[in-house]
C-alpha cells in the first residue's frame, strides 16, 4: 500500500496538529506543515502532496496565494481550505471547512475534493 502525504497550511501550530490527526485517521501517514505561501511551495516541491489543507490567513499572505502557486507548479490536487475566514474565498470554492473544526465535516470534504480528482 502506498503512503499518503498531506500538506497542512496553517500558522496556527497546534491547529496544524488538529488537522494532523485527523488526517491520520483518514489515513493519511506523512505530513508537512507550512505557515507562509513560500514555505508551503518549498514543501510541495521537495514532496508533492496527495492531499492540501490550507487556512485563508497565513503568515506573509493567504493559503490560496500558496495553493495558487502549488497547482501552477505542479498540477491538480486536491484541496480543502480549513479557516475562519470562509468570506474571504472565492464562492466557487469546493471544499470548505469552517474553524472550530468539526472532524466529520473535514472527513467529508477530503471525501469529496479526493473523489473529485480520480
Amino acid at each position: 500500500m502506498s503512503q499518503r502525504h498531506a500538506l497542512i497550511i496553517e500558522d496556527e501550530i497546534l491547529i496544524a496538529m488538529e488537522v494532523e490527526a485527523l488526517l491520520s485517521e483518514q489515513g493519511f501517514d506523512t505530513f508537512d506543515i507550512a505557515e507562509s505561501p513560500q514555505a508551503a511551495l518549498d514543501c510541495a516541491l521537495r514532496r508533492p502532496p496527495d492531499l492540501i489543507t490550507a487556512d485563508y490567513r497565513i503568515i506573509g499572505g493567504t493559503g490560496v496565494e500558496a495553493v495558487t502557486a502549488i497547482l501552477a507548479r505542479l498540477g491538480p490536487i486536491p484541496v480543502v481550505y480549513v479557516t475562519g475566514n470562509a468570506d474571504q474565498l472565492s464562492p466557487r470554492t469546493r471544499a470548505v471547512v469552517d474553524k472550530p473544526i468539526s472532524p466529520h465535516r473535514l472527513a467529508e470534504a477530503c471525501a469529496m475534493v479526493q473523489n473529485a480528482s480520480v
